[in-house]
């Protein structure tokens, strides 16, 4: 099952939000269902995940006007729970001839 990422402008901010359903078939409206919100974090608070959960949190079914949308991803499902950090290793110094 596929993940979408639906990137849009609101209230004059580039916002990006997820969804596990995504319905291009209205003529007008780019229909997103089973929105997918970001978790609360008790250490830092992000603003504009804050005004976007506020807004968005109690919606079943939102529709953006293909205007509002800039780009659609499709992502597997993994990838929902945020960015995954890759350990750098210091690549040790070759052996130089003398």
């Amino acid at each position: 099952m596929s993940i979408y990422r639906v990137h849009f402008s609101w209230k004059g901010k580039e916002v990006s939000l997820k969804a596990r359903s995504l319905d291009l078939t209205h003529p007008y409206f780019v229909s997103i269902k089973d929105l997918i919100l970001p978790k609360n974090s008790s250490l830092i608070i992000n603003p504009a995940e804050d005004d976007f959960r506020k807004e968005f949190s109690e919606a079943k079914h939102i529709m953006l006007p293909f205007q509002s949308v800039s780009l659609i991803e499709e992502l597997p499902e993994e990838s929902t729970e945020g960015p995954k950090t890759l350990n750098f290793v210091k690549k040790e110094e070759e052996d130089k001839p003398e």
